[in-house]
């Protein structure tokens, strides 16, 4: 292609800024075939910044006698495209051993009957690979008034091979990005109907007709301790003489006659029968139900270079990338053994919200890929001791009921210690632990075993404790047979007049305090001697939370045109189904949501995200890049027929492990689940509604949070399209409920 020698259609030449290589590869086929070589090709972009110019009825064009600016006959000038408010550009491809190129802008009237050409003498592009800034264009408007603009030349020598991968990327992306320029932030809160703006999708109001069956969560109400570990130390629980062991070596232990070892040993031998050796432990391996691969704790304390990676598979490191994995690594070479297992022990009076805070840092850690596990006592003292227990079992000078609670609290650290020998990383303990010779006892237990921190839960908030105390009645099982419920509020009351008698507060240790931060303001977090960076994690994680209901819509973005070819990423638009979904989705949101004006509807950066919330009127729209589909690296485009045949060691790796399948150049789903902890936290914070309008790999690893799902099974949580996932979040816990709004036309690419 040379510039004398070869004539070129100008009108090839203009080309959409995120397709724009592409068209350039173009005129590099067309001059391959000319010309009968091939060599590097330079890629020329040029830039033109004015705000004022967007005001005036003129259009940049370039003016040249060679090809990137056409002819110096005016009707020949080549039009600069519009980028965005203030920005035109035009782009073309050029060989990179050219002669000097002479050029000039010139604005024309768009009725073309006014020519203005720039002052100064003309513009000369060389060679060289990069971005120049270029000096200011000054355009004489008349006599009096100047038209000054920014201009910018970037260049970039290409090899025919990758243009030719751009235009075949082209081909699979006619249609160009329609929300080029959007801002991160968008507040449309116009009053107009949507039948005013052509939304109207026809969609029954009736919301309950849509709602599908939830496969995984389910929508009633569930006691949050009922969810929690079942007690391994009462399997065997009908053997009075080993209740009185276990009794006998509890008493024992918190009167300093034995060591927390020895009632170790003693509890495990009376609930559980021979408790395995050394050696036979070696060969145990835990199913620890949050997704990674089951292998054996590692023996060799020491760690070396020829070792770490076994570390890192092995239980004491979280299933999880990038930070979480980096900061685990350093815990492990350089922390004390014992600060490698975390244990939360919950304090505060019955009512506090001690069980719903353990639940949330239970699904968040295990979110994370952390080996998380909730023990709570209240679960023990129901199966060791029924549940027809009256407030008196519950008062101070009770000794009885004492050694009783004492008892199951020991047999569940007991089981949380166990747990962590065997590979778990944190334990929540969930109980009032409200004196210090409970907390004490704890502490001797776990020394040498594992770090401990207390967190204390202070509501004083009557309201809020009111509304909590007919809660507890309504659903725990300690009032399932009680048919008054008036009575059953009063003995709890009761109940908690004793806890109040014998409340300490915790001032010993590592601890953190929760003080009346149930509304999401206007509360306190005190924290005492927290180090490291899971302690860290947990603590700002519990700075975001509180227990104002509301709701989160997941959604899939509309069918779009890669979802009809079967071709996984990409930025493509919708198809014609996905926009009557958008519309669709539309007129739901405005009904579900008529009263909640402070709601916000959240998109990634992707246009099929951000065209199915295009009708949605009346709520700010926030791109989050963290909501951006998986990365597919080099296999981005392509169908997973393609993948198989074409690179079919990748294929078969991400078939055996799509959880930690990476993607050459891209992600895996765990890198993806590290991305998005900043919309978890957002997510948790919130105080209104929010809709998230993502894509199938995002919205499985958000909905695995909610549903505390394990990380094994994120890469194939169902997350059809054209539904809408609503989680409700609230003191009660985490409900789900499902609207299918349409079908989905064609099968779509599971990434």
């Amino acid at each position: 292609l040379q510039p004398r020698s070869h004539a070129i259609d100008a009108s090839f030449l203009p080309a959409p800024s995120k397709s724009r290589k592409a068209f350039a590869a173009l005129l590099i086929g067309e001059a391959m075939a000319s010309s009968g070589g091939i060599s590097d090709q330079l890629f020329v972009s040029v830039k033109l910044e004015s705000p004022r110019l967007a005001e005036l009825d003129l259009a940049p064009h370039l003016l040249g006698s060679h090809p990137v600016a056409g002819s110096w006959d005016l009707f020949k000038a080549l039009p600069m495209e519009r980028a965005a408010d203030a920005v035109w550009e035009l782009s073309c491809v050029i060989p990179s051993q050219h002669e000097i190129l002479d050029f000039k802008f010139v604005m024309k009237s768009k009725d073309g009957s006014r020519c203005i050409i720039e002052e100064g003498p003309n513009r000369s592009l060389g060679s060289r690979n990069d971005e120049v800034e270029m000096r200011t264009a000054v355009i004489k408007l008349n006599e009096k008034d100047e038209l000054e603009c920014k201009i910018w030349v970037e260049m970039e020598i290409l090899s025919p091979f990758d243009l030719a991968a751009s235009w075949k990327a082209h081909q699979g992306y006619i249609q160009p990005s329609r929300v080029q320029g959007t801002h991160d932030a968008v507040m449309n809160a116009g009053l107009e109907t949507r039948a005013e703006n052509g939304f109207a999708s026809g969609l029954d109001l009736d919301l309950e007709k849509f709602v599908v069956p939830t496969p995984n969560m389910g929508s009633g109400v569930v006691y949050a301790a009922n969810l929690t570990e079942n007690p391994r130390s009462l399997v065997h629980i009908g053997s009075s003489s080993n209740n009185d062991t276990a009794k006998d070596a509890l008493h024992n232990s918190i009167k300093g006659v034995a060591s927390p070892a020895d009632c170790a040993n003693t509890v495990k031998d009376a609930t559980l029968g021979h408790a395995p050796s050394l050696e036979e432990q070696k060969a145990i391996f835990v199913d620890r139900g949050v997704g990674s691969p089951k292998f054996a704790r590692p023996t060799n304390e020491t760690i070396s270079m020829s070792n770490l990676k076994l570390d890192c598979e092995a239980k004491d490191m979280p299933a999880a990338e990038g930070a979480v994995a980096a900061a685990a690594v350093a815990d492990q070479m350089y922390g004390p053994k014992e600060d490698r297992k975390l244990t939360i022990v919950l304090v505060g009076l019955p009512a506090r919200g001690k069980t719903f805070t353990a639940a949330k840092l239970t699904r968040y850690l295990r979110w994370l890929g952390h080996e998380t596990k909730h023990f709570n006592v209240g679960k023990y003292r129901r199966l060791k001791h029924g549940t027809n227990q009256t407030a008196d079992f519950f008062r101070g000078d009770n000794r009885e009921g004492v050694e009783a609670r004492n008892e199951v609290a020991a047999l569940a650290m007991e089981d949380m210690l166990s747990w962590m020998q065997e590979g778990g990383q944190v334990g929540i303990f969930d109980a009032t632990n409200s004196t210090r010779d409970r907390r004490n006892m704890l502490m001797k237990m776990a020394e040498g075993k594992c770090k401990i921190i207390f967190l204390e839960t202070i509501c004083k908030d009557q309201d809020v404790l009111d509304r909590n105390i007919r809660l507890k009645v309504q659903q725990s099982p300690d009032y399932a047979e009680q048919t008054d419920f008036e009575a059953g509020v009063r003995d709890f009351k009761e109940r908690l007049a004793y806890y109040e008698k014998v409340y300490e507060p915790v001032e010993e240790g590592s601890y953190i305090k929760m003080i009346d931060m149930v509304s999401g303001s206007g509360g306190q977090l005190q924290i005492n001697d927290i180090s490291g960076y899971l302690p860290g994690r947990i603590v700002f994680f519990l700075v975001n939370c509180h227990l104002t209901p509301r709701p989160i819509l997941l959604t899939r973005h509309g069918e779009s045109l890669d979802n009809v070819r079967g071709r996984i990423g990409g930025d493509s638009s919708l198809s014609d189904a996905g926009q009557l979904y958008s519309r669709k989705l539309a007129s739901f949101v405005e009904k579900r949501l008529k009263s909640e004006r402070t709601a916000s509807i959240w998109t990634s950066t992707l246009q099929r995200t951000i065209l199915t919330a295009h009708p949605i009127i009346g709520f700010p729209k926030i791109q989050w890049r963290a909501l951006d589909e998986i990365n597919a690296g080099v296999c981005d485009g392509m169908t997973y027929d393609e993948i198989k045949k074409n690179k079919p060691e990748e294929y078969e790796s991400r078939r055996k492990d799509k959880l930690r399948y990476r993607y050459p150049r891209g992600e895996s789903y765990l890198d993806v689940i590290q991305r998005l902890e900043p919309v978890i936290i957002e997510l948790e914070r919130q105080r209104a509604p929010v809709v998230v309008i993502s894509h199938q790999a995002v919205l499985r690893a958000l909905y695995a949070y909610f549903a505390d799902k394990p990380l094994e099974e994120v890469p194939n949580i169902e997350v059809p399209l054209h539904t809408i996932i609503e989680i409700q979040m609230g003191v009660a816990g985490v409900q789900e409920k499902r609207y299918k709004l349409m079908d989905a036309v064609h099968p779509t690419a599971g990434l």
